[in-house]
């Protein structure tokens, strides 16, 4: 499906003269990822009684865990999509609520500043290739979660990678994206160099690639004592680590993500924060699960690389968070100190730690998306507001992130309550405050790290999420308690943009358009996703079930 629909707007953007239909695109590539949805929903039946079906001659296998995170990512897919299939803002009118009304015609008689509130368009509603860049990248990262073997992985693994250097780089009048995506390409391109180093060592080593057969031997080799044929391979999976944790931007390989994350637009900042981080980490749960019986030495397995980058993540995510003042860059930090928690429980490979690892990453996917879709929201109901702080009108690439430093939010709250309360729970959920999901995702990583004697980790972890809630704090007091410096811009004082009501192509009546405000397709988004985190606790059994069942499907193949 992914690729059949590739094939078709490759073929529409050649035939295509012009540059508006972006809008268009983005809704085809909505119905798309529905359709995506569909399928892999159905897969979850064919294949739940099976740990797992292979394809095309073992390279790639389908099971009910990589089907699920599939899942995962075309619904994060569609709803970014989502913010450039549709206008920002709306117009609202206090005259056309009768019924009569309601199914009449209206034709908006157009004026300057009319075309400055609707008309206007971001360079992300001209950029028609934006949605092949998407199918690009999520047809990567489908094929890197179901890959079976150390080719197509690194095969996967490049297709999904060069899609988001090209997309950090789409936006051809924005110098700061062009220099964060070509910052993006060269460090990861040095990731990509780690990971093929990996794999080669492991080849040369053992003479295969097949994921399986290389379970095999390392398993064959402790049974035998054959330790000779697998005293490298521990080593091998060492360096390959090292690509996957800088291509998700944990620490200590963590040094890219704040620049980069900063420099572009906030749209392809939410693509890149997320979705790249699923496809890795889901590889990574497989490929811990079945090494796991790799050792270094006779105490310590290879896994223990993965428990030292989850405590730097912990720290440097926190410590480093508290001295930012701008939202992406403290979002950047946020992240590292979540891939924390997730590489924590990823490493201790238990039951209970790996229903807690897919949990944890399923919030933090959701509530990291309604965080930067507030962003975008916040900036395009700012849109009719002079900001009188000289500081913020000297921003670089303020069109396409419009939010860029903290201060910007100062007394938010009293200018649109709605969005700035949705913010905050947000911000808490990622504190781990009660009742909150965050607080039940952070809950589940320390009861299964405590279970197994991660006693000193838990601690870090613990404290590390209270002083994370500092720099959340403080994005919440500038929103409440502080003045802003924003006053309505004079051409939307008392705005009356005449409208006629046609009906049988006889004009009925005039109305006038006064107000505008959030278009629905970011508001029904944000109320779900935040209703969502503020309201788990009354409806939590669906998700724990879910991951529980995954947990449970990936130690007991053949279990339900």
């Amino acid at each position: 499906m992914l690729l059949s629909s590739i094939f078709c707007l490759v073929w529409s953007n050649a035939l295509a003269s012009r540059r508006d239909t972006a809008i268009l695109y983005s809704r085809i590539g909505i119905i798309i990822l529905f359709y995506c949805i569909f399928l892999s929903y159905n897969n979850l039946f064919i294949t739940y009684l099976d740990s797992g079906i292979g394809l095309f001659s073992g390279l790639f296998y389908t099971s009910s865990i990589t089907q699920t995170f599939h899942i995962l990512i075309f619904v994060i897919s569609l709803l970014i999509l989502n913010m450039t299939g549709f206008f920002p803002r709306k117009l609202l009118s206090t005259d056309f609520n009768t019924l009569n009304k309601l199914f009449s015609k209206i034709h908006i008689v157009k004026t300057r500043v009319l075309n400055d509130i609707i008309y206007k368009r971001s360079e992300q509603y001209s950029i028609v290739e934006y949605t092949l860049m998407l199918l690009l990248i999520i047809t990567g990262s489908v094929f890197l979660i179901s890959s079976n073997d150390l080719v197509s992985i690194f095969l996967s693994i490049e297709l999904q990678s060069y899609g988001l250097y090209l997309l950090c780089t789409m936006y051809r009048n924005s110098e700061s994206s062009t220099s964060a995506g070509l910052t993006y390409f060269l460090l990861g391109s040095l990731a990509s160099c780690f990971i093929l180093l990996g794999i080669g060592l492991i080849y040369a080593n053992l003479g295969v690639t097949y994921l399986d057969s290389f379970y095999i031997i390392n398993n064959l080799a402790g049974i035998l004592d054959e330790q000779d044929i697998t005293v490298y391979i521990p080593f091998c999976l060492i360096i390959m680590s090292i690509g996957f944790l800088f291509k998700i931007s944990a620490a200590p390989f963590h040094f890219w993500s704040p620049d980069v994350y900063d420099g572009i637009p906030t749209i392809v900042t939410t693509f890149v924060a997320i979705i790249a981080k699923i496809s890795i980490l889901a590889l990574l749960l497989q490929l811990v699960h079945y090494t796991n019986s790799i050792y270094i030495t006779t105490q310590y397995n290879w896994t223990i690389s993965l428990l030292v980058s989850s405590l730097l993540s912990l720290i440097i995510g926190t410590v480093l968070g508290l001295t930012q003042n701008r939202i992406k860059r403290l979002f950047a930090f946020s992240t590292i100190s979540h891939l924390g928690f997730m590489l924590l429980a990823l490493t201790i490979n238990t039951v209970e730690s790996t229903q807690s690892f897919i949990f944890y990453l399923v919030q933090y996917s959701l509530s990291n998306l309604n965080a930067f879709i507030l962003l975008v929201a916040i900036g395009s109901s700012l849109y009719a507001y002079n900001d009188n702080d000289t500081n913020h009108n000297s921003l670089v690439d303020k069109q396409n992130s419009p939010i860029q430093l903290i201060s910007q939010l100062k007394g938010y709250f009293h200018i649109n309550s709605i969005l700035a309360l949705s913010l905050t729970i947000t911000l808490f959920s990622f504190a781990g405050i009660p009742p909150l999901m965050g607080f039940f995702a952070k809950q589940m990583v320390f009861s299964a790290a405590l279970q197994e004697g991660y006693i000193f980790l838990t601690l870090v972890g613990v404290l590390t999420s209270v002083i994370s809630g500092v720099y959340y704090l403080f994005v919440v007091k500038t929103m409440f308690f502080s003045e802003h410096s924003y006053t309505f811009k004079k051409k939307f004082q008392d705005l009356i943009m005449p409208a006629l009501v046609v009906k049988n192509n006889k004009i009925t009546n005039t109305i006038e358009l006064n107000n505008f405000s959030i278009s629905s397709s970011l508001s029904i988004v944000i109320s779900i996703l935040t209703l969502v985190i503020l309201l788990f606790m009354f409806m939590p059994n669906e998700w724990l079930h879910m991951s529980n069942l995954l947990a449970v499907v990936l130690f007991v193949p053949g279990s339900l």
